[in-house]
């Protein structure tokens, strides 16, 4: 039968006349349209064709009432990293692009008082159906259970598992970082630095211990000399870049927690006349534009965040993505990989014992 575009006399067709036409009620029409899992799959069927043949279009504001949601995902963050904001925020759209939703963003001050008061009126006033939480706040546990107390669906994102699997989804920030040393050691590097994120970031916490895990492995310690301050950004990198190879026995190589600030140490070291690889050896983590943008391309652990977006809300919203969305828990933990470049060899005068 061809796609009717009009209902009896003419008209728009109505929730009525699609009703009318699949033999339900007005109420089933309605759990179907906002995807109610308390029906049948020969009921959903009915109405799905019926409304195909006559070219029903669902009120989106009728809809809300009756979901009492905003057709909204509400993505909360306080990252100094504006890459990681975009690239996550890119992934949720890829999942959503064909859904009835839409991506609302919203910074929020991790360091304020008022941070719950300010969270709990943005959700009731915008009342979305669920909101993702990025890293650091997505640690913070009181604003995850203001989100279950306003009935809101949540998710956090983080560098190591933070919830329950119907709740999180996480890399292996830790291990990575140590198999990224440990291919520093194996090369030859025993004076190696390290540029940590900012105080208070999960993230930063897991990739100093992997850092550390694989010094440790290999007889190794970090001095305090060869320890640099970090906040994820460029300028960081700078001052971290003067500190380290400004000494009278500079480090050989440098894993900065992130691309800004290796970006930043980069630099550094082509003012000072340092050649990168043959003289210092840099990797960094996120795999970023700027890792590719610099030169020499950067040895990066690659996070991947954009596919975090994707697996998020196919956590929040598999009901709003159509069949095989849902994950199973094994799905949750995503892998970053080291991806190799040019920013890294053996240490001058070749491989050491």
């Amino acid at each position: 039968m061809a796609a009717q575009t009009k209902g009896p006399g003419g008209k728009q067709p109505t929730i009525n006349d699609v009703a009318a036409l699949a033999g339900v009620s007005k109420k089933t029409v309605s759990r179907v349209i906002n995807r109610s899992e308390f029906l049948t799959e020969k009921t959903r069927a009915a109405v799905e064709k019926a409304i195909e043949q006559l070219g029903f279009v669902p009120n989106p504001q009728a809809r809300a009432l009756a979901f009492r949601r905003n057709f909204l995902i509400a993505l909360l963050h306080d990252n100094p990293n504006a890459q990681t904001v975009l690239n996550f925020q890119r992934g949720v759209l890829d999942a959503i692009k064909d859904s009835d939703l839409a991506l609302l963003v919203r910074p929020v001050d991790r360091g304020s008082d008022k941070l719950l008061d300010d969270v709990r009126t943005f959700l009731e006033k915008q009342r979305p159906i669920g909101a993702m939480l990025l890293p650091p706040i997505s640690e913070n546990d009181e604003l995850a259970g203001l989100c279950e107390d306003l009935g809101v669906r949540y998710v956090r994102i983080g560098s190591a598992p933070l919830d329950d699997p119907r709740h999180c989804i996480s890399s292996n920030d830790r291990e990575v970082v140590a198999e990224a040393v440990r291919g520093l050691i194996a090369l030859g590097h025993r004076r190696i630095g390290f540029v940590r994120g900012p105080v208070g970031f999960r993230s930063a916490a897991e990739r100093e211990k992997g850092f550390l895990e694989a010094l440790a492995e290999a007889g190794l310690t970090l001095p305090d000399e060869l320890n640099a301050p970090g906040n994820y950004r460029y300028t960081a990198g700078i001052e971290a870049g003067e500190a380290l190879l400004a000494r009278a026995d500079p480090p050989t190589a440098i894993f900065c927690s992130n691309d800004e600030m290796a970006a930043g140490v980069l630099s550094v070291a082509h003012g000072k006349g340092i050649k990168v690889p043959a003289e210092l050896s840099i990797i960094g983590f996120d795999d970023s534009p700027t890792a590719t943008h610099i030169w020499p391309a950067l040895s990066t652990v690659r996070w991947p965040i954009r596919e975090m977006g994707v697996r998020a809300s196919q956590i929040l919203v598999p009901d709003f993505l159509g069949p095989g969305a849902k994950l199973d828990e094994e799905d949750n933990v995503l892998p970053s990989t080291l991806i190799e470049r040019q920013s890294v060899a053996p240490p001058p005068g070749g491989s050491k014992p």
